[in-house]
């Protein structure tokens, strides 16, 4: 930031070139305030939710659990961003997190994720798989369905109510998908958790069972000890762990 400033001449380059001296803060060094670690969520936890969420929240909510894909990449899936030749499907995300150092994050989808997308499939290779639209016309036809009494034809000619509750959009973000998760934990009663510990739950499973280098390649992760901190190869064998458990 202070280097676009000191190129717009908004301060003064001695000033970009002290900061540069500056030491970064170090892990439990005095005044520095560590935030707690991300642990994966309680299965139980997970499974209670299950009924207090669109089909739609939920299938992303096993995506994650079963690739370790960022809340972004899972919100994000479309048929145009997906190679669906082979036995193993592969999803390359239209926006992740390292984009911008010019890498190609490719995720590999197995048979148990592909059995999830499947239903959310659409015609259109540009329309996002999981939309907040169609959850909340099923929500609504549900509640139709689940009337004490059937509808009357006044009822039915009755203009709804106008509420001020913002239009879903086009597709979920990863705010909106936090958001139902955390509201659908508060309904189940089950203590707080949110999609990122997803990522951790799938990164711990992979490194127990294969190891932190194939949990790396699969997170995406540039290094081990950045797999490390979710875990509380090379592209064929992740491919093939994914044909295992995704």
């Amino acid at each position: 930031m202070f280097k676009w400033a000191v190129a717009q001449e908004m301060v003064p380059v001695t000033t970009h070139q002290a900061l540069k001296t500056l030491e970064g803060l170090r892990r439990g060094e005095e005044g520095v305030r560590e935030s707690a670690p991300v642990k994966p969520v309680p299965q139980e936890h997970i499974d209670a939710i299950r009924h207090h969420v669109s089909r739609q929240v939920w299938a992303m909510v096993q995506l994650q659990l079963l690739t370790g894909m960022r809340s972004q990449e899972v919100t994000l899936m479309r048929r145009a961003d997906m190679n669906m030749a082979e036995q193993l499907w592969t999803y390359r995300p239209s926006a992740h997190k390292t984009e911008h150092h010019d890498r190609v994050r490719e995720i590999p989808l197995g048979p148990h994720a592909q059995k999830i997308l499947r239903p959310f499939l659409k015609f259109d290779a540009d329309a996002y798989l999981f939309s907040p639209v169609e959850a909340q016309k099923e929500r609504n036809e549900e509640r139709r369905r689940n009337r004490e009494s059937p509808m009357t034809p006044s009822q039915s000619r009755r203009t709804p109510k106008s509420r001020r509750r913002r239009a879903p959009g086009v597709h979920y973000t990863s705010n909106t998908y936090r958001h139902a998760i955390v509201a659908a934990g508060k309904r189940a009663e089950v203590p707080r958790w949110h999609p990122h510990q997803l990522r951790h739950n799938f990164a711990t499973a992979i490194r127990a069972k294969y190891g932190i280098e194939t949990a790396r390649a699969l997170l995406g992760h540039r290094n081990v000890q950045t797999a490390e901190l979710y875990a509380e190869q090379d592209r064929q064998t992740a491919s093939q762990v994914a044909l295992a458990v995704g």
